[in-house]
């Protein structure tokens, strides 16, 4: 989803939002736990060399510098001729969609509904949240109104 938004942003030529990318891009990478294989390894090796493609328009000198220092160039060739990160489109699909949650129209958290969960079940998981039933407190539910993909809102 960031390499996404990276190739949008530079589309668009906002290249703040491209930095903040890379930032975003680092922090999942230092987020990955150690493993007994060379899982992290992999993983780690895979993202800067993302990390750094992204970033090359920007900061040549620098990624150029650090492509050689972690001798992608051995298997990559230099920055300038590599090939440009893709974004993996069947990598985007989420199984679990995160709904904002609304008693009454104020914020009162969110909830993980399977991507292709109907509107009955959105229904039923918001009401029976601990955080919605500390807010309905007895009262009886009088709608509920579910924005696909965005939220839903219990009235009272």
């Amino acid at each position: 989803k960031i390499l996404q938004q990276a190739n949008f942003d530079y589309a668009r030529m906002q290249f703040n939002t491209v930095a903040s990318a890379g930032m975003k891009m680092l922090n999942v990478l230092e987020k990955i736990p150690p493993s007994p294989t060379n899982l992290r390894v992999k993983l780690m090796n895979e993202g800067m060399s993302i990390l750094l493609r992204v970033l090359h328009p920007m900061v040549p000198h620098i990624t150029e510098k650090l492509w050689r220092e972690l001798d992608f160039e051995k298997s990559c060739g230099e920055i300038v001729n590599a090939q440009w990160p893709a974004v993996d489109e069947a990598a985007l699909v989420q199984d679990e969609i995160e709904l904002v949650l609304q008693v009454n129209g104020k914020h009162r958290g969110a909830i993980l509904v399977a991507r292709t969960a109907d509107r009955a079940d959105i229904e039923r998981l918001a009401v029976e949240n601990p955080n919605a039933q500390k807010h309905i407190a007895g009262q009886a539910v009088r709608k509920v109104i579910v924005v696909p993909g965005r939220l839903v809102n219990i009235v009272v």
